[in-house]
């Protein structure tokens, strides 16, 4: 019998297709640890962990570790749980993000961990202080650049204890990996969690309702456009101040947002309004608001349904962690407008399979999407090129499923 942990927060969260299908195989005995937020799975036996949150740390700087520290600490104490009922890995597979593989080696020291990273926190080259609009210090008294600075190195202590601690190294985008400091670096496998494109592939006969009664359908002329939170990290604010231009120009467009109104990355805005609020009080007054959908977070299904019948998507990022969206709509055969930002530009070829655009040039986003737009033709070389792109490169049963399936297997023989 061969025994494996993943170790996720909120399991399977990246592990998903890779733990569904040892929980599936004969011969195979998988366990997972997270926290309250974790998803039970078909032959999987999940372990829950709780931490106590103090509600406010001190320490500005370490303030970060402290609570990676707890979880870590909660995670050996469910892993001691599982050894008690007599479940020992012989391999863990876990995020280091959380801290949750800090102390898990002294739990289980005979394992062989394969550790997934997914984000290497700096204060240059990336995210932080990439859009002037939205600094990460502001200038001026009281500001503490250092502080700021030191925090963000400090951030990534986890990270770099459980990498040290790990026998394999993975990250999804080559971008992603490249931010990780050179000892490192030259350890990690490029190995994205895969797309089934099976599934999400092109379909023409899609028909879905809308909020307010209407119907859109495939052929329509519609602009998709999501984010697991509607907030200017997955650049939401370029795409809604482009909106009224779009709109004017393309009278029979319709505009599907999906996305939900927290904060997944960087601050809430001022005054404690959700970013979608922040976007409708700046241009809601130039938007015909009955050809844009908000239709909040769907049930998966319908998100296909969204991309597939979508005519243009618009991917827009920060220089930061690659959504799972921008690859599933190019396997729907989206005509695709992103950023020209990384890691999008590791996938995307200007021109090829997507169009590339500046972040912050809202005339060429809005030239592209309404080019596309007008476009109504299905066999668009460039939505062709989107999906083969991904059938060749990430397609989850020939090529990221066996990869995965392969490090575990090395890694207990």
């Amino acid at each position: 019998m061969r025994r494996v942990l993943f170790v996720h927060t909120n399991f399977p969260g990246q592990f998903l297709h890779l733990a569904r299908d040892l929980g599936r195989r004969d011969g195979w005995s998988v366990a997972a640890i997270g926290s309250a937020t974790a998803k039970p799975m078909s032959g999987v036996t999940l372990e829950r962990y709780e931490i106590e949150t103090p509600a406010r740390i001190e320490d500005r700087i370490a303030g970060r570790f402290v609570l990676d520290s707890r979880r870590g600490e909660a995670v050996a104490r469910a892993a001691m749980r599982l050894r008690t009922a007599g479940f020992t890995p012989d391999t863990v597979v876990g995020h280091t993000g959380w801290g949750e593989l800090l102390y898990l080696r002294d739990v289980f020291p005979a394992a062989k961990y394969v550790s997934y990273l997914e984000f290497y926190f700096s204060f240059e080259g990336a995210d932080v202080n990439f859009d002037p609009e939205f600094p990460a210090v502001t200038p001026g008294p009281g500001s503490d650049l250092m502080a700021v600075q030191a925090a963000l190195r400090a951030r990534n202590a986890a990270v770099l204890l459980s990498a040290a601690q790990s026998d394999v190294l993975v990250a999804p985008t080559a971008w992603q990996a490249s931010r990780f400091p050179a000892d490192i670096r030259g350890r990690i496998a490029i190995l994205h969690e895969g797309i089934d494109t099976r599934r999400l592939a092109p379909h023409d006969g899609v028909r879905l309702e809308l909020p307010n009664g209407r119907f859109v359908q495939s052929g329509d002329e519609v602009l998709t456009y999501v984010a697991r939170n509607l907030e200017p990290y997955r650049g939401f604010h370029r795409l809604m101040r482009a909106l009224p231009d779009i709109l004017k120009r393309r009278p029979e467009a319709q505009v599907l947002v999906i996305g939900g109104d927290d904060v997944s990355y960087g601050l809430p805005p001022a005054r404690l309004r959700t970013w979608k609020r922040a976007m409708l009080d700046e241009v809601g007054d130039r938007l015909d608001l009955g050809r844009v959908h908000f239709l909040g977070r769907v049930p998966y299904d319908a998100y296909i349904g969204a991309l597939q019948l979508s005519r243009v998507h618009v991917y827009f990022t920060y220089p930061f962690v690659l959504s799972w969206s921008m690859l599933e709509a190019m396997s729907c055969g989206a005509y695709l407008v992103a950023s020209d930002t990384a890691p999008v530009s590791d996938v995307v070829r200007n021109g090829e399979n997507g169009m590339l655009v500046g972040f912050f040039d809202q005339g060429a986003l809005v030239e592209a999407v309404c080019r596309g737009l007008a476009d109504a033709g299905r066999a668009n070389p460039v939505r062709a090129a989107a999906r083969d792109s991904i059938v060749s490169g990430y397609d989850l049963d020939t090529k990221c499923l066996p990869a995965a399936l392969s490090l575990v297997n090395a890694s207990i023989t």
